[in-house]
């Protein structure tokens, strides 16, 4: 890997392109070597998961209403939606749009931490979209795929944005851009021209994950990959974008991170080395915010030491600060408290979710946020006891930038009426790739058999997990193979979506 020094530089000064990030990431999306085979076997895995919580979501109002959206934007030779079939066709920005909010509704696919927060696999939706449309290759898609997550992984490293109130679309963005570059073969200067549009246009704020969150918050990975197709669909036209967009005087380090005098460092391979970055991400063995995983595999062991949950007191989280800070009472949301949350908001509640999974000694992506669950008394008295503290030590392992020792989880301290005090640990989530059950291929299949059992067959079920795991191999025109189609009558409307501006007009 080489490491550049990423700052600000006044305009008079006029810095080459050659020695600006975004040309840096544009030419790592250029010099792509053969991908290595545990690196296409990861994959595969995401392109599973992905599909896996995707259709378990597909019935859902905001995936309806995304889907209603794209069905709205029709081309005879685009993309195809989950679960309609190659019969249905859209605009490859609309299908990334519609396929992305399927896979993040559930907050169930994978996350990548460090300096910032990432789910990296939300650039695949596009990705495919695109490969559908130009009528690509496997072989196009594994390169695309490795060099977003390769793009997305570096900037999460190096860049903070949480902590200058900035949303990660803003490096997801530019990561899509990067891969969908990489797979049309484009001129280095046409990616660069595309990554600078991204990532000028895709800075927003936090608010869409504090407080009372929103279903936005399923939507942000759809507007990302639409972002990306239409920036790097006018940069193939020749038109220029803003630069330099991360270094210049009035760019986005100068005014919406660090300011002019903040260095970042950020790590891309060199000439001739493989993209690796999706080797260190992670994937959910549970619906909720990353930070939570461990910490409910944690609660489903211990509950069975505390016993009678009546009779505890207090639980206390020990945890980083991002943890406490994001989903825990560090927050200060009176929201994470609130049995009426929208489930978006309870998905980022540690609170609840310690209190659920105390309870229910399970997680359930359905069951355990439905309304009558969260106000269940018992449930919310217990919900009540908890508060998180942070413990520097773990804010350290946290940021560990050794991907073995980094841990995100915490200890719980549970305090109980007769003063007896029950604590347990937990470093990592056991799905983890350090934890005590790492996820490889067999599990990303359980985890499709399991969300799919009831809407595909056996036959079906099996017959698009062969595909997937040979996706590399997939000849140009055949990629409709990796968004699976239900039968007919499974897709709903869900609730009703309205009518919108896209439904004018049509023929």
């Amino acid at each position: 890997m080489r490491t550049y020094e990423v700052k600000v530089h006044p305009s008079a000064s006029n810095l080459p392109r050659t020695q600006q990030l975004a040309w840096r990431i544009a030419q790592c999306a250029h010099d792509v070597e053969p991908l290595d085979a545990d690196v296409v076997e990861m994959i595969a895995c995401r392109i599973v998961d992905n599909a896996s919580v995707a259709l378990a979501a597909v019935n859902r109002a905001p995936v309806a209403a995304a889907r209603a959206m794209a069905l709205a934007h029709p081309r005879k030779a685009g993309a195809t939606l989950y679960g309609l079939g190659a019969g249905t066709r859209v605009d490859a920005e609309w299908a990334a749009w519609a396929n992305a909010t399927a896979v993040r509704e559930l907050d169930f696919h994978d996350t990548f931490l460090a300096a910032d927060y990432a789910h990296p696999g939300d650039c695949i939706s596009p990705l495919v979209a695109v490969a559908q449309q130009m009528k690509l290759d496997g072989a196009a898609l594994a390169r695309a795929i490795a060099v977003a997550y390769e793009v997305h992984v570096a900037l999460v490293k190096a860049i903070p944005l949480h902590r200058y109130k900035k949303d990660h679309v803003a490096h997801l963005a530019p990561a899509t851009s990067a891969g969908i570059g990489a797979m049309l073969k484009l001129p280095v200067e046409t990616v660069y021209q595309a990554i600078n549009q991204t990532v000028h246009l895709a800075f927003s704020t936090r608010q869409s994950r504090k407080g009372e969150i929103s279903s936005w918050k399923a939507y942000v990975p759809g507007f990302s990959g639409k972002l990306a197709i239409e920036a790097v669909d006018r940069a193939m036209r020749g038109e220029a974008s803003p630069s330099p967009i991360y270094e210049g005087e009035e760019s986005v380090i100068a005014w919406m991170l660090g300011g002019p005098d903040s260095r970042y460092e950020v790590s891309l391979p060199e000439p001739g080395e493989a993209p690796r970055g999706i080797m260190e991400t992670y994937t959910k063995a549970h619906s909720a915010e990353y930070q939570a995983q461990a910490v409910i595999d944690l609660a489903i062991d211990l509950s069975g030491q505390i016993g009678d949950l009546d009779a505890i007191s207090e639980i206390v989280l020990e945890t980083s600060h991002h943890t406490h800070n994001v989903i825990g009472t560090g927050a200060n949301d009176p929201q994470k408290l609130d049995p009426d949350a929208t489930r978006e908001t309870l998905d980022h509640s540690i609170m609840y979710i310690l209190a659920v999974a105390l309870e229910d000694r399970r997680w359930h992506h359905v069951d355990s946020y439905t309304p009558e669950r969260a106000h269940r008394p018992s449930t919310v008295r217990l919900w009540h006891t908890i508060r998180t503290v942070e413990e520097p030590s773990w804010t350290r392992r946290y940021l560990d930038p050794d991907p073995h020792k980094r841990a995100f989880g915490g200890k719980l301290i549970v305090t109980l009426k007769d003063g007896r005090v029950i604590t347990g640990e937990r470093a990592v989530a056991d799905a983890h790739p350090n934890g005590s059950r790492p996820w490889t291929w067999p599990a990303y299949a359980e985890k499709f058999a399991t969300l799919t059992h009831d809407v595909l067959g056996a036959a079906e079920r099996e017959g698009f997990l062969a595909r997937a795991k040979g996706f590399g191999s997939l000849p140009a025109g055949t990629l409709d193979a990796l968004l699976p189609a239900l039968p007919v009558g499974k897709v709903r409307p869900g609730e009703p979506t309205g009518e919108g501006i896209f439904d004018h007009g049509l023929e």
